[in-house]
């Protein structure tokens, strides 16, 4: 249904406030059209923060006659907005975490490609530039805290999760911030809001006035997992490999909560990142955690790892089930060996640069038909290589379920075939539609319509 909306002019506050005259113009080169419809769809999820779809093109057909443009003005910009979603204003006054989103996306998406990326010589084939290219984008949204300790807790999980899912994400987030530690999430609902929510109250009670609640995204995904409103600094990396780097390099320590195809993929780089041999002995805090309810999803998640990637994939977690302080208080434990072993290794603390991160893991992945029909999933290469044809397969998974390319995708020519050796294949198959039966791959109320077929070869 069409809705109708608020037209308002933005000005930015404590985030782009102070631009040159040459990178104004830079914002608002409108030739590249392609990325003007990223800005706009970006920006129309910020602005329907707090919805409960995860339906995109619903949004954007909700919201037809949405536009956004970069205003110049003397000392540096306001944005022009035409029906934006009521949601974002209260009394026609823009919600000031909503304006620190808004900003933010316009930092990401059109300062970051027409300033850092077109003005410094980044070589994004390889992998030291790619590298330094997130450093880059970190440190321009100002996530890099030199002033910092080992307390970056990422949190990953689903956004389609059970009541009961949600509330254990919230304790553990409770007690991870009565330790003061720090939250990164992707930013969504479902278990990247819960851990935020219970740190908040964790921190309160504790007195700790600087709770970072971190969210990382990326375009293709924020358009269907709109930022949940705890976020208080949000950054939106190019494709999703970057993303998965910048979890990974900024975080100390990682809980997995339930989830579906995306956790799946976010398991699956983390363990081809630790499976390659030179990051061996390096500490990495690695939990998985869930209520007693999901007792055999986790035991479905451990034996899927076994069957594909081994024993020593599965050594590299931990699976703790219903027991929110024992998850904090590992964590904060484990975390410590990450403090002295940056501390004895020169390491910064706000960036893992000595973390070995493959190139087949950061070279974007499209997930064309072709693509997936041709993914390597055999046991004939190393745990990590195969690792990360795992991860690109899911990686489809998730963009024909909620992208709006991988959709569009799906609509004009079928399922993605998805070939392998057959023990690969049947684990695969067993996980999937476990995750269906289960709701896992859209928020629930959703009729899930499988955008996959599994061949064994």
């Amino acid at each position: 249904m069409t809705k109708r909306g608020i037209d308002a002019r933005v000005t930015p506050n404590g985030s782009m406030d102070i631009l040159s005259r040459h990178e104004v113009t830079l914002l608002r080169n409108k030739r590249n059209a392609q990325l003007q419809e990223v800005f706009r769809r970006c920006a129309l999820a910020v602005l329907n923060c707090g919805s409960l779809s995860d339906d995109s093109e619903g949004l954007l057909a909700a919201y037809p006659d949405f536009k956004i443009s970069v205003v110049r003005q003397p000392r540096g910009i306001k944005l022009d907005i035409q029906n934006a979603p009521e949601s974002a204003f209260v009394d026609d006054n823009m919600i000031e975490g909503i304006n620190s989103h808004l900003f933010s996306v316009v930092r990401d998406i059109i300062y970051n490609e027409n300033v850092v990326t077109k003005n410094l010589s980044f070589n994004l084939q390889s992998s030291e530039h790619i590298t330094n290219f997130i450093f880059h984008l970190l440190r321009n949204a100002n996530l890099l805290k030199t002033q910092c300790e080992t307390d970056i807790v990422v949190c990953w999980g689903g956004h389609s999760i059970g009541r009961e899912e949600y509330e254990y994400t919230k304790e553990v987030g409770y007690q991870l911030g009565l330790r003061e530690l720090n939250i990164c999430t992707g930013c969504g609902p479902g278990a990247m809001k819960g851990p935020m929510k219970g740190a908040a109250v964790g921190h309160a009670k504790q007195r700790h006035e600087l709770g970072r609640y971190i969210g990382i995204t990326e375009p293709g995904i924020i358009a269907a997992e709109s930022p949940n409103p705890i976020v208080n600094e949000l950054t939106i990396l190019p494709d999703i490999e970057k993303r998965l780097e910048a979890f990974v390099r900024l975080g100390h320590g990682i809980i997995v909560f339930p989830g579906g195809a995306g956790t799946t993929e976010e398991i699956l780089y983390m363990l081809g990142v630790l499976l390659h041999p030179k990051n061996q002995g390096m500490p990495y805090p690695l939990i998985f955690t869930g209520p007693e309810s999901c007792r055999d999803y986790f035991e479905m998640i451990d034996q899927f790892v076994g069957e594909t990637l081994g024993k020593e994939a599965q050594a590299l977690y931990e699976i703790i089930i219903d027991d929110p302080n024992k998850v904090a208080k590992k964590m904060r434990q484990q975390l410590e060996l990450v403090k002295r072993y940056r501390r004895k290794r020169r390491d910064a603390y706000y960036f893992n640069w000595l973390l070995k991160i493959d190139p087949i893991f950061q070279m974007p992945f499209a997930p064309t038909h072709e693509n997936m029909a041709t993914l390597n999933l055999h046991f004939d290469q190393p745990a990590h290589a195969l690792a990360s044809a795992l991860r690109q397969a899911f990686s489809g998974i998730v963009a024909g379920n909620v992208k709006a390319q991988g959709i569009n995708q799906i609509q004009e020519r079928g399922p993605f075939e998805i070939h392998g050796e057959a023990k690969i294949m049947a684990a695969m198959d067993t996980l999937l539609r476990a995750f269906v039966v289960q709701g896992r791959m859209k928020l629930p109320g959703t009729e899930y319509t499988p955008c996959y077929e599994i061949h064994k070869s």
